[in-house]
């Protein structure tokens, strides 16, 4: 599904914001995946700042407004926790060590509250995720709510990667150390790719040069934007 076709508007209409455009729907779980150590950045990667902005808010402020979404921040670190709360974020402090760890705790405790039609698991790295795509990956969802639908750049698998309610015992029982892709794997066929508009938003930070790139190439496309 081309985003154009998700966001068009009829001529002489108002555009709609990204939240508009899902109104109205059943509820999808929302997991701010925000448990990993940051080895390989050099430490707590989730409050380093990125163009003035702790890099957590970033997936916190695109996710915002969508009244389907019950959000909730799976963590280890507490000046995370507080920095969801500030944004008005549930969040769910652990001290397990797995991947598979987090996506169980953030689906049992969303499932325990709401009566979900899928789960939505979001990385807290992405700086550059837009609330479009997230609006595209809901709508998509919604017209497929059996299927996994997970955002793509041309052949490229990113996240966030959203499930539908069938795929949960399996979400809830996931081998030590795996995540989302081991159910993405396993059923191939079941995969949808939504694209998004611009390669950067799947970029993930892992490392303080990634951090860099990520930043000169915004900057590099915002001065290509001005001399058009």
């Amino acid at each position: 599904m081309a985003l154009e076709t998700c966001f068009g508007t009829a001529p002489g209409t108002a555009p709609l914001s990204a939240p508009d455009i899902v109104s109205g729907q059943p509820l999808v779980g929302c997991v701010i995946m925000a448990s990993g150590l940051g080895s390989r950045f050099g430490g707590n990667k989730l409050l380093a700042d990125f163009c003035g902005k702790p890099m957590l808010s970033y997936i916190l402020d695109a996710t915002a407004g969508f009244s389907c979404l019950r959000r909730l921040t799976v963590t280890r670190h507490l000046p995370a926790a507080a920095l969801c709360r500030e944004k008005g974020v549930d969040v769910l402090c652990h001290e397990l060590p797995h991947r598979n760890d987090t996506i169980r705790l953030g689906l049992e405790s969303l499932s325990a509250d709401f009566s979900l039609s899928g789960c939505m698991f979001c990385p807290s790295d992405q700086p550059l995720l837009s609330s479009e795509s997230i609006a595209a990956l809901l709508k998509t969802f919604f017209q497929n709510p059996d299927r996994i639908c997970r955002l793509g750049y041309e052949s490229r698998a990113g996240s966030p990667v959203l499930f539908g309610q069938r795929f949960f015992p399996e979400l809830l029982a996931l081998p030590q150390g795996a995540g989302g892709s081991y159910l993405t794997k396993k059923y191939p066929a079941q995969v949808m790719l939504v694209p998004v508009r611009d390669p950067l938003e799947l970029y993930d930070v892992d490392t303080q040069e990634d951090l860099k790139k990520l930043s000169d190439s915004l900057i590099l496309n915002q001065e290509k934007a001005i001399l058009k």
